[in-house]
């Protein structure tokens, strides 16, 4: 009986694949899950593996385009040694698979369970698979993690949503659209090394052969890898994999360099003379893919640069009054709240009285209309390591200044921590940035789309300021407000700002409100 091979379903938008390289030829034997080719799409390449055990017979070669679900390939189950039906006097030998499912002591039951990409918010579309927890062929349970997800705004852990054995679809830096194809799960009953020890004693040559670090794979470069060390004439041998089972992968390719041969030696003084002087120093660099949060940042601010009449309007705060208070109730504070009074908390609550009274600060345009908001909103940007992140505080108008310090801390842990979800990240009306803890003298930020303004902090340096007539040292800040023009006039954004100002130099104002 021949079992016919097709071309897998890859993903929701790829139509049609690339055979890039055949691992076996035409009337060899494979076994059952061995990897027959690699197929080529627009966005990643793919492993086929064998869906059966017996001899080979290919339909397709090399360069051939075929449309998904294209036979590929037959698979001859009679050819496999010991398929044929033995004689009254030998024994039945058991077959392969059968072998396989005693010693791993799970029981396929022939359900493939199908994951695609799940909803994990209303605005995003799709994902960029970041990273397999677990490798193509692993059991795995139900709910255990196997890989991580990044969306423009946050990452995301995806669960098993069986228990069997994984097969990859998708492969890591492939972008996935919303219910695109990630992975399969053959469905299995038991686990695996549930059979007994005198089963697993029975064939130690099988184990020790299983243990070993290469295959076919080591050292076997993809067909984009191939293409490059062609075109660089570098030797696939002289360079080391660090993709799947040791495969040279198109990264490998792009930062291998070609072996300098060895130089002669010279016959006299004269050429040694005249040898050039060897290069000072490393000469290195290094290639990384932007993240999907990363590029969605790069596309974002340079939409707002284009798509708004942005003006940024400065002044200077004396800091000497909130750093007094500081000083004298951050012990009191901290003791009966349970965390310390930072400055964010006088920013936060200056910024909410005066976006109260300057509306059109806290406001956005959306179409032909322009959107008020009786709340406050906050936004803090936060230094993630996989990039900038934007948390909200909500209805910070309402806020006490501990809260505010608690809400702060907790947010910029969970940035910190990636763990922020998509309703902590959406729907501020104000964003508070401060570069100052960076060192930032002056700057001017790039509004938060689709609010209206963004007010940066910066750093307090000692200055000479002249006060009634007399020169004083004084802890000055520089802030800078960026707005939109289209909806904030100068009179507002000045008049915002130089309120901000009166508040922080006068912080007992906020306490009464005036």
């Amino acid at each position: 009986m021949s079992k016919e091979i097709k071309v897998p379903a890859v993903g929701e938008s790829i139509t049609e694949v690339t055979i890039g390289q055949w691992f076996k030829k035409d009337g060899e034997e494979v076994q059952m899950d061995e990897v027959l080719c690699e197929l080529e799409s627009d966005k990643a390449t793919f492993e086929l593996p064998a869906e059966a055990a017996g001899v080979l017979k290919i339909k397709a070669q090399e360069g051939d385009v075929l449309e998904i679900g294209a036979v590929i390939c037959e698979i001859d189950e009679t050819g496999v040694p010991g398929k044929s039906e033995p004689t009254k006097d030998e024994p039945k030998a058991e077959s392969a698979p059968k072998t396989e499912e005693k010693s791993s002591g799970a029981k396929s039951t022939g359900e493939v369970k199908d994951m695609v990409v799940p909803t994990v918010g209303e605005s995003i579309t799709e994902v960029t698979l970041a990273n397999w927890i677990k490798a193509d062929g692993d059991y795995v349970k139900l709910d255990e993690i196997i890989a991580e997800v990044d969306s423009d705004k946050a990452t995301f852990e995806l669960p098993a949503e069986a228990s069997g054995i994984l097969r990859h679809v998708a492969q890591e830096g492939d972008v996935l659209e919303i219910g695109g194809m990630i992975c399969k799960i053959e469905v299995t009953e038991g686990e695996p090394g549930a059979a007994s020890s005198s089963d697993s004693s029975s064939t130690p040559a099988s184990a020790s052969a299983d243990s070993g670090n290469t295959n076919y794979a080591t050292g076997h470069a993809s067909p984009a890898a191939s293409k490059i060390l062609a075109e660089k004439g570098v030797s696939p041998e002289s360079v080391k994999g660090t993709g799947k089972d040791g495969r040279i992968t198109k990264e490998d390719a792009q930062s291998a360099q070609k072996s300098a041969p060895a130089p002669a030696k010279a016959d006299n003084k004269s050429a040694e003379a005249s040898a050039p002087a060897p290069t000072a120093g490393e000469r290195n660099e290094r290639r990384e893919k932007m993240s999907s949060l990363r590029k969605t940042v790069a596309k974002r601010l340079v939409s707002v640069k284009n798509e708004t009449a942005m003006l940024t309007t400065f002044n200077e705060v004396n800091m000497k009054p909130i750093m007094d208070l500081r000083s004298k109730f951050k012990e009191q504070f901290k003791e009966k709240h349970g965390v310390g009074l930072g400055f964010m908390s006088f920013f936060t609550k200056a910024v909410c009285v005066a976006l109260q009274e300057w509306p059109a600060v806290n406001a956005k345009i959306d179409g032909n209309e322009m959107v008020f908001n009786d709340y406050c909103d906050i936004s803090i940007a936060v230094s993630a390591p996989k990039g900038l992140v934007v948390p909200v505080i909500r209805n910070a108008e309402t806020l006490s200044f501990d809260q505010i310090e608690k809400e702060v801390v907790r947010l910029a842990g969970k940035a910190r921590d990636n763990k922020l979800s998509i309703e902590e990240m959406t729907g501020g009306t104000f964003t508070l940035t401060n570069g100052g803890i960076f060192g930032s003298m002056m700057s001017t930020p790039i509004i938060n789309a689709p609010q209206s303004a963004i007010l940066g902090m910066h750093n307090i340096v000692q200055r000479p300021m002249a006060v009634n007539g007399e020169v004083v040292i004084l802890p000055m800040m520089y802030l800078a407000l960026s707005y939109d023009h289209r909806i904030i006039d100068g009179r507002e954004s000045v008049s915002f700002l130089v309120r901000v100002k009166e508040l922080l130099e006068d912080p007992t104002r906020l306490l009464f409100g005036v």
